[in-house]
């Protein structure tokens, strides 16, 4: 979709659509207070009647109101205008994208960016209209034989920021929105894909297609020779029960000088995860093929990197692999090395995101990193512990948690610092290997994080489980594309240092 930053008179805007918040009491926003003005009291006369009460998410077309050069008018609630906030907003804007959908519109003029909402800025709200209005108009229909068409397809909208405002920071915004929501719908294509289409090779030919976009990315796929030769023996151990063979996938985008360390992004690609010879439950097995969604989420971030050119340097590690049962599958008890030479007692196959992890991570040190990150749908004690609203952040380095902290809440994708402890780490102790798999069944998003800590000792390193928030179930089921905006919003806080 199009977008354009545009302030002014708002009766004055020439559009087939005006979009205006108001709040509940009859309270009007400032640009539809100015329409109300022009038009004699003719929207708080309508709001008085009672058709629209103004609460959160309520809409309401209005036609023939005079005072304004719009098509028609839609009025958004936005709830009390004393409690109105960063996610009363984005639940308005959603749903103003909803109206505008149902109603076949191809053009609009949204002036929900110039309201006031408690702890944001006009960039800010800038930002999120353009993320939350592609966040809900996002279609998955590929896998369809006869995908229904919608009647029309909102194309261009114009985004209204108040009667005087800097149009270049709000485009600049507009801009660095865009690329992240370009990340964003491709994470969540590649987890809305099921696991027969979408395997550890399409996954690979997807990275290869993204070289064509830029000649600063390079991008090279490990096979599973390469990787023995390596003494991957963890990551090859999840794929020995699948017909399918596993690949890393390399990725090295150079924004940024030579001497720039790189951020390396690492990102768990189980594209299906029926948990190995410790078989899951087939209740809901089919969202084990979210179990992709860090891989997902890096690619994705990739993608913003190279919409968006950042001046920085990003290495993305995708571990790709399904973990099935089959006589040749890891068996519990079994005995793995890794690529750091430290042996794995795999106590339970269903453990096996940490495993073609820790030889990712240890493969990360060959480019001399400045930090590395890596995002997994790694835990369901992760979603016991924070529920399906917030990712679990887990670092030893408090400078580099707080960063992704605050990227989480920049760009409305927030993580909660978790605790990580020398305690937690004794629950991960084996009597036959260096290491076990598991940790006991207290603790286990923790634990997790504990194990993947023993092999990234020479670097900066923080870990995000994103289980809980990575695709949502019921009838809204489908991939978030969760953590795109939180690592776009970190490589680009970075990058601007970097200038």
């Amino acid at each position: 979709m199009k977008y354009k930053v545009t302030s002014g008179d708002p009766t004055g805007l020439k559009t087939p659509c005006l979009v205006l918040g108001v709040y509940q009491e009859s309270k009007l926003s400032a640009a539809a207070e100015a329409i109300d003005q022009a038009a004699d009291g003719a929207i708080t006369e309508l709001l008085r009647m009672g058709d629209l009460e103004g609460k959160v998410g309520d809409s309401q077309f209005l036609y023939r109101i005079p005072g304004h050069q719009a098509g028609r008018l839609l009025l958004v609630g936005c709830g009390k205008k004393s409690d109105f906030d960063r996610d009363g907003y984005r639940k308005a804007v959603a749903a103003a994208a909803k109206a505008l959908k149902e109603a076949a519109l191809e053009e609009a003029t949204l002036c929900l960016p110039e309201i006031k909402a408690k702890g944001t800025k006009k960039v800010q709200r800038t930002s999120d209209a353009v993320i939350e209005m592609e966040r809900t108009l996002y279609r998955f229909d590929s896998c369809k034989g006869k995908a229904e068409k919608p009647r029309g397809e909102l194309k261009k909208l114009e985004l209204y920021i108040g009667v005087d405002g800097s149009l270049d920071k709000a485009e600049q915004a507009v801009q660095e929105a865009q690329g992240i929501a370009v990340g964003i719908t491709l994470a969540r294509d590649l987890g809305n894909l099921p696991g027969n289409i979408c395997t550890p090779s399409y996954l690979a030919d997807r990275a290869r297609e993204m070289r064509k976009l830029s000649n600063k990315l390079q991008v090279e796929i490990l096979e599973e020779a390469q990787m023995e030769k390596l003494g991957m023996g963890a990551l090859l151990s999840v794929s020995r029960g699948s017909r399918q063979p596993a690949k890393l996938i390399v990725m090295e985008y150079r924004g940024g000088d030579d001497k720039q360390k790189p951020v390396v992004l690492v990102g768990k690609g189980l594209t299906f995860d029926a948990g190995g010879i410790s078989l899951k439950p087939a209740a809901q097995m089919d969202e084990m093929k979210y179990d992709m969604c860090g891989g997902a989420g890096v690619l994705g971030t990739m993608r913003t990197c190279l919409e968006l050119k950042l001046p920085i340097n990003v290495v993305a590690l995708v571990p790709a692999s399904e973990n099935l049962p089959d006589g040749d599958a890891s068996k519990p008890g079994d005995i793995v090395t890794s690529m750091s030479g430290q042996t794995i007692e795999v106590l339970n196959t269903d453990a096996e995101g940490r495993l073609i992890l820790c030889d990712a991570l240890t493969y990360a040190e060959r480019f001399e990193p400045d930090v590395v990150v890596d995002v997994a749908t790694l835990t369901g004690a992760c979603v016991v512990a924070l529920g399906q609203h917030l990712a679990g952040l887990f670092s030893d380095d408090q400078g580099l948690l707080e960063e992704l902290r605050e990227a989480g809440e920049l760009g409305a994708d927030r993580a909660w610092p978790m605790p990580m402890g020398s305690e937690y780490q004794k629950q991960l102790d084996s009597n036959f290997a260096d290491i076990a798999n598991i940790g006991g069944r207290f603790g286990g998003a923790i634990t997790a994080a504990c194990f993947l800590s023993r092999f990234t000792k020479k670097y900066p390193w923080a870990h995000l489980d994103i289980a809980g928030v990575a695709w949502l179930q019921g009838k809204a089921k489908g991939a978030t594309g969760r953590p795109v905006g939180l690592l776009s919003q970190f490589l680009i806080s970075r990058s601007k240092q970097a200038k």
